[in-house]
């Protein structure tokens, strides 16, 4: 039987470390493909969205994470994750949103990303009159609904302050000891059928806004929660779209809510849990289609 002498057993050992040593070009590389095939899926496929504001009430909370498809209208510059590419009106295979379609607009200044609703699509005339759209010289048919029934959620906040605080007039305590907000809700219907709810509380400067002609390359949006809204109706200066919206700035089109936090998520796990809305999951946030309703006729 041979024995290793010293120096076989320090050469050895040398050879086990060479093969153990990591190759760090190798992991680099791969964990920059890795990156990469995450920021071309969020680019060009579908991209998580979080929703920080009141302005789609009641079709969105503030806390609602949801699912934005990026290829329903083609691609263009606003596609691209965190706006890497620069601004420009081209567009790769375009299409145009539905009247009701939840999109995805870029502020026309800051690289920031809006969520609202199609109301009027390239070509029309739209104007507003007492917080009723006027769409090609027609009233949009809105009808008063039961009031929705949002919970009061003190942990939620809005740029430190509570979200809700505009509704403190319509809240109301259940038998149960149980308090919500009603605030005064209709039923909005688009020409195609596309039916939603909004909330409309107030009169306010938004309520009118005097009508215009929808380029042929663009849309006009605005939030479900009307008077709390910087959509179309309102100027860039006042953190507002500045009116219509460019299709080459569209990124996308809201698909579906994957789950929803109340605000009260802290570092303790349970809360995790205890601070989710179940309710919400998986909700679809494509409009509902109205039967016996006509077709758009452009005038």
């Amino acid at each position: 039987m041979s024995s290793m002498t010293g120096t076989e057993h320090v050469e050895n050992n040398k050879q086990d470390k060479a093969k153990e040593k990591v190759n760090w070009f190798a992991e680099i590389r791969g964990l920059l493909l890795m990156l990469l095939a995450v920021l071309g899926f969020h680019s060009l496929v579908a991209k998580p969205f979080y929703i920080p504001s009141t302005s789609m009430m009641p079709t969105l909370y503030v806390g609602d994470r949801l699912v934005v498809s990026k290829y329903p209208y083609g691609w263009s510059w606003a596609s691209a994750s965190f706006h890497l590419l620069p601004r420009g009106d081209w567009r790769i295979w375009p299409a145009t949103p539905q009247y009701g379609d939840i999109v995805i607009p870029v502020h026309p200044e800051r690289d920031e990303d809006y969520i609202k609703r199609v109301v009027a699509l390239p070509g029309d005339r739209i104007a507003v009159r007492g917080g009723q759209i006027i769409l090609n010289g027609k009233p949009v048919l809105q009808e008063v609904v039961p009031p929705v029934r949002v919970p009061v959620e003190a942990d939620l906040l809005c740029e430190g302050h509570p979200c809700l605080s505009a509704f403190d007039a319509y809240r109301v305590k259940t038998e149960s000891g149980q308090q919500f907000f009603e605030p005064p809700t209709y039923r909005e219907t688009l020409p195609n059928g596309a039916s939603y709810l909004i909330i409309d509380h107030r009169t306010q400067t938004l309520d009118d806004y005097d009508e215009i002609t929808v380029p042929d390359d663009a849309v006009f949006v605005m939030g479900d929660n009307r008077d709390h809204s910087a959509d179309s109706r309102a100027d860039v200066w006042d953190r507002g779209l500045g009116g219509p919206v460019p299709l080459a700035n569209i990124g996308g089109r809201a698909e579906f809510i994957t789950f929803s936090l109340d605000g009260s998520t802290t570092i303790n796990p349970v809360s995790w849990f205890t601070s989710l809305r179940p309710d919400r999951a998986w909700t679809t946030l494509r409009p509902a289609i109205a039967e016996g309703i006509e077709q758009d006729e452009r005038e």
